[in-house]
């Protein structure tokens, strides 16, 4: 998910009543939501950083020793605040069990969310280099933004104004959103069995497929779906229905020039282990690598590459 979404989830945290448990509560929960999107650094390679991100700085290693750097920074943090006369007085102590516990709890946050969407993330790495789905929830959802948003809002004014129940429009935001998760996978799930069904009758068995919510209309579902040989789409929205493209379109990955080609360009290399539904199109005497769920003219362009043959393939010495 976008940072925002991972902030705000981290802010609505605290306002349930953990900002309480110890000082230095509610950064805490915010930064650790946001931690382990240090790779976000990589983009700086491109298409090179697709084999990068939401890897080894989301897997188990790195969800133990992060939440542990965060604890000692803040800790350190509040120490020198002392030392200097800076720690503001209203700041309640910091319980160092407590602050441990939510630099643990805002970073597991993290890699929930990510899973959420159809981008993947690899959560065993490094000890597995496998991909895991939710193709539940758009990359950025403006609906779960709205949601915690007014439900943080909510929950800061009444405790400005001394409420006893603060914590509860967090609770019912938090709720809320769970609510909402649960019914957009089964939304997915619902999607991904009707076409599983309609290929199935006509005759494309075993194939894959993976159904993606589209911004804003977070209730519809566009649908991929690939075998060996070809791939196609589909459409769902639930109580009506959905509509299947039985015949698709070669996926183009049968091209012998792919494999050796892709050796010496770490681009395509980086692409083709991201990759979940890779397509292959001739451009000229070039091979155009896309993914079926990146094929949106407002997305393509950040996840495609060009790949062309060994003596004048981009890579890096």
């Amino acid at each position: 998910m976008d940072n925002l979404t991972h902030s705000l989830v981290g802010a609505l945290l605290g306002q349930m009543g953990l900002k309480k448990k110890t000082g230095l509560a509610m950064p805490t929960l915010i930064i650790a939501a946001n931690l382990p999107d240090i790779d976000a650094g990589c983009a700086i390679y491109g298409i090179e950083s697709l084999s990068m991100r939401r890897g080894i700085s989301h897997g188990p290693i790195a969800l133990i020793l992060l939440p542990i750097v965060l604890w000692g920074v803040m800790l350190a943090f509040d120490r020198w605040q002392a030392r200097r006369g800076k720690r503001p007085a209203g700041r309640l102590p910091v319980h160092k069990g407590w602050l441990l516990v939510l630099a643990y709890i805002g970073c597991l946050s993290h890699p929930a969310l990510d899973w959420l969407n159809n981008y993947g993330i690899r959560l065993l790495e490094p000890f597995s280099h496998r991909w895991f789905y939710g193709d539940s929830i758009f990359i950025i959802d403006l609906w779960i933004w709205i949601a915690l948003g007014i439900s943080v809002w909510l929950s800061l004014r009444r405790e400005r104004r001394a409420a006893a129940n603060w914590p509860q429009p967090a609770w019912i935001g938090f709720t809320g959103a769970c609510g909402y998760i649960l019914a957009n996978g089964l939304i997915t799930g619902a999607a991904e069995r009707m076409a599983s069904v309609a290929l199935e009758a006509g005759g494309r068995k075993d194939a894959l497929v993976v159904a993606s919510p589209p911004p804003l209309a977070f209730w519809k579902r566009d649908i991929f779906w690939r075998t060996a040989d070809r791939y196609g789409t589909a459409s769902f929205v639930p109580g009506v229905g959905g509509n299947v493209d039985l015949t698709g379109r070669p996926t183009g990955m049968d091209d012998p020039r792919i494999e050796s080609w892709a050796k010496a360009d770490p681009a395509a290399r980086a692409f083709l282990f991201w990759s979940r539904m890779p397509v292959a199109e001739r451009d000229g005497d070039a091979i155009l690598l896309r993914d079926q769920r990146f094929m949106h003219p407002l997305a393509q362009e950040r996840f495609q590459v060009r790949l062309t043959a060994p003596d004048t393939a981009s890579h890096r010495e």
